[in-house]
């Protein structure tokens, strides 16, 4: 590819873009310039939106927002493999309390994949999209009054690639340059093939104050909160028991499009359990306002209270249309018993999903079959058209089953003794040459006993392994569930110190670069990566780039299904289940726009809402102390 050359936009050319998308054509080479950029077609808002469409612009601010999570934490610093940094639920997922570092671009909740500018004011790239300008908001400010500038974006960058979390190295692998055009202007340079992608991802890249740690080592955690530029900062706090957010009063970004209607609260806090019974306990009683329920038990037995039949305590199944990716029993290749496919698939065999969600989940979900369930992505039946041209590249490298079976994972008929199912298992060990000696089994050379440990964070999930590991017995398996507090969870995944844990792979509608940190050989042996499952395969490999390197959402599609299946046939996981809904309870105190968002609910656009709280308060229910 050629080197993209520098580029020059006239004030009146950036002029035109706070209303409208501005395109120039030189040579051969065709700039846009415009407010937004998408992964595929076109932004839905047009330049001069004044909000989205699933926020209420009006929305009043106050209020306390009280929230639980079931951990704890040592360091306000998520870019580094140290430490367990403190979290809290946004509503849609468990994010990092230092998201006060805002991000150059802000991704819509009603589209696939398309970005809108927050600390850019307008980005600019060509046809080919093999580098980005971004322009910065002149307003844009840190908390401390400091202007956010080109030479932070520089900064972050290439500290967060150096010295940050592995993730970060692989998800901007791709970027071969990063420089200042001037104080406000910062251009990215892609290496290789074209990736539409690209522009998107480092607009999402967390953006930090050089001139704040400059002075600090980034390589150490730290309980001293770190300066920020968002809607809130942090205010109070307790090392592993409680964290206050503030909304941040003279916020730069708060009249941005992107931010109408969205960050109401003039507080939120989070207060950490070790146990999940406590904090059911702490929402029924009103010390908490909000929860994400996670247990299909909890959530059919554990609410049969007055609060919740008289709807003081509201109780909410919210379908979602976001991707639920992949969570499974994960195994750890990198261990040699492990390492065989054979083995890998005998203990599926195993796994009695249809008992566990009859007898376990009260029905509620529904088996993963996919990398990519609950999405246009998931592959199904047969490989056919540009999928299977694609495929026809690797015979003889992938299994012969992706081309002749549709994957399906084993099931039973739910009696809570598939028989049939560990037959089969015991062939395909004795296959892979392991055999049964003294009601053990061992392997048929070496002697060496088949044992292993499945490592949980969360005593809840003892339940779902018991009957599990009791049908690995019967195959002569031992198999043993330990389970191990938070801090030590985080700190045995990341150095891939364990032999089989629960994962989710979280997926989005147009999944790209970060599939290579997900499966990639470069990162399968680099602690603190995110291929915890050790898959080092040249044609995952191959497959994620192209999956990377998509350029239509067709070509997306068929590339990404063409992954999921080699992955689904090299038994890497034993897929668990997927809810395609989100189920949360709250107390009748807040309101929220009717407008549906695709990941079912996201609390950054409720807010308090002073009628209800007075008529809960009345009502003697919801209430608890306010800090």
């Amino acid at each position: 590819m050629k080197t993209a050359p520098a580029i020059s936009i006239s004030a009146a050319l950036i002029a035109v873009t706070v209303f409208g998308t501005a395109t120039t054509t030189s040579g051969a080479d065709t700039v846009t310039t415009a407010h937004a950029i998408a992964m595929h077609g076109k932004p839905k808002y047009a330049a001069g939106f004044t909000h989205f469409d699933y926020v209420n612009p009006g929305a009043p601010k106050g209020g306390v927002l009280r929230l639980a999570r079931e951990s704890s934490f040592d360091s306000f610093h998520p870019y580094i493999a140290k430490g367990s940094p403190a979290t809290t639920d946004s509503g849609a997922a468990v994010i990092p309390f230092i998201t006060a570092n805002e991000t150059l671009l802000a991704l819509s909740a009603d589209e696939p994949y398309t970005a809108y500018g927050l600390i850019a004011e307008s980005i600019t790239w060509p046809a080919d999209r093999s580098w980005v300008v971004f322009d910065l908001h002149p307003q844009a400010r840190w908390h401390d009054g400091a202007a956010i500038t080109a030479a932070d974006v520089v900064w972050s960058f290439r500290t967060l690639t150096a010295a940050g979390r592995p993730f970060y190295r692989s998800l901007f692998a791709g970027v071969r340059n990063v420089e200042e055009l001037g104080e406000r202007r910062v251009k990215f340079t892609f290496a290789g093939g074209e990736s539409r992608e690209m522009p998107l991802l480092v607009g999402q890249m967390p953006v930090l104050p050089r001139h704040y740690w400059r002075q600090r080592d980034f390589a150490k955690t730290t309980l001293e909160p770190p300066l920020g530029s968002g809607p809130y900062r942090i205010k109070k706090f307790e090392a592993g028991r409680y964290v206050i957010e503030e909304r941040v009063k003279n916020y730069w970004g708060r009249d941005l499009p992107v931010n109408r209607g969205l960050h109401n609260f003039d507080q939120k806090r989070t207060d950490y359990y070790r146990d999940i019974t406590a904090i059911r306990l702490a929402l029924k009683s009103g010390r908490i306002d909000f929860r994400h329920e996670t247990t299909a038990k909890a959530w059919a037995l554990d609410y049969g209270i007055d609060a919740v039949t008289e709807g003081r305590l509201i109780k909410d199944w919210i379908p979602s249309r976001k991707p639920t990716g992949m969570q499974a029993f994960i195994y750890n290749v990198r261990r040699p018993v492990f390492r065989q496919p054979l083995v890998r698939e005998a203990l599926a065999y195993a796994f009695d999903y249809e008992w566990t969600n009859r007898a376990l989940f009260f029905g509620q979900y529904k088996r993963t079959r996919s990398y990519f369930s609950n999405s246009d992505l998931a592959s199904d039946g047969l490989p056919a058209d540009a999928e299977l041209a694609l495929l026809n590249r690797y015979r003889g490298r992938i299994p012969a089953r992706v081309f002749e079976q549709a994957y399906r994972p084993p099931a039973t008929d739910g009696g809570g003794w598939p028989r049939e199912n560990l037959l089969h298992a015991a062939r395909l060990l004795k296959q892979a040459g392991w055999v049964v000696k003294d009601f053990r089994l061992v392997h048929g050379e070496t002697g060496e006993a088949f044992t292993f440990e499945f490592m949980i964070g969360a005593s809840g999930f003892e339940r779902i392994l018991l009957p599990f590991v009791r049908n690995l017995k019967r195959l002569g398996i031992e198999a043993r569930v330990r389970v191990v507090d938070y801090a030590q969870y985080v700190r045995r995944a990341r150095s891939f110190d364990f032999d089989m844990m629960v994962h989710a792979f979280g997926q989005t509608e147009s999944p790209g670069n970060e599939q290579r940190a997900l499966w990639g050989s470069a990162d399968a042996d680099r602690p603190g990566s995110r291929n915890y499952i050790g898959i080092k395969n040249e044609v995952v490999d191959e497959l994620a780039e192209l999956v990377a390197t998509a350029t239509t959402r067709e070509n997306l599609i068929a590339r990404t299904r063409a992954l999921d299946r080699v992955l689904l046939w090299n038994f890497y996981v034993i897929p668990n289940w997927h809810l395609p809904a989100v189920r949360i309870l709250y107390w009748d105190k807040f309101s929220r726009p009717a407008a549906p968002v695709r990941a079912g609910e996201m609390l950054s656009r409720w807010w308090f809402d002073q009628n209800k709280a007075a008529a809960l308060e009345a009502g003697a229910g919801g209430g608890g102390e306010q800090q």
